[in-house]
């Protein structure tokens, strides 16, 4: 799955000269938290309703309106923006795009192509994404085991749960508690929770949790 498969799109991009009253209106009414800032075609920034509120004036100011309003007119994006974009392409890996989110602490980053802005991706995304990765939205059994590493466990899970009449929806394979193991995550239809239980107890290091969802 690349960026370009799951990134927002068309972007909404403001310009670095555009006031910050204005910007934040436009982030209302688009309900969006986070926008690239472009001039003349080429990304310049990014700014998000946190860096625009966080200019404002503050609620117990003793200015008027009037005040404010002018105060407010003369300080425009490029003032608060952040310059230094961390940015993905079309064709970057989602997971990769998650990882830099991760490392740098950030909730959102553009996507470019050919040197132009063609999306965003953003932590609305990539929860839209575990949602389908998980089979979130699809009902069956979940369920949730501590496997031994080692070559063919995988195969021998799937056509056990194949064989009992198992249709799988959802299969994650995660880092388990030391080198030896792997945490297993699988939804699936077809067989009951009682069954599910019954047939992957003996092929668990440790049974963590089943359910119907």
């Amino acid at each position: 799955m690349l960026v370009g498969e799951r990134m927002s799109k068309p972007v909404i991009y403001i310009s670095p000269d555009l006031p910050i009253n204005e910007a934040l209106n436009l982030m209302k009414r688009e309900r969006i938290r986070r926008t690239p800032v472009v001039q003349d075609g080429k990304l310049v920034g990014i700014v998000s309703d946190k860096d625009l509120l966080n200019a404002s004036p503050s609620p117990a100011t003793s200015l008027s309106v009037w005040e404010m309003n002018y105060l407010l007119s003369k300080i425009t994006v490029k003032d608060v923006m952040t310059r230094k974009v961390l940015t993905v392409t079309e064709d970057t890996p989602i997971e990769e795009a998650a990882r830099v989110m991760a490392d740098n602490k950030i909730g959102g980053t553009p996507v470019m192509q050919d040197g132009k802005v063609t999306g965003i991706i953003t932590e609305t995304d990539l929860f839209k994404v575990l949602l389908e990765m998980m089979g979130a939205r699809e009902k069956g059994v979940r369920v949730s085991i501590m496997i031994h590493e080692r070559a063919g466990v995988l195969a021998e899970l799937t056509k056990a749960v194949f064989e009992a009449g198992g249709n799988f929806i959802a299969l994650n394979v995660v880092a388990g508690t030391d080198q030896s193991s792997r945490l297993v995550t699988f939804k699936v239809t077809g067989i009951s929770e009682a069954d599910m239980r019954t047939l992957v107890t003996p092929m668990a290091e440790q049974v963590i949790d089943i359910r119907t969802t």
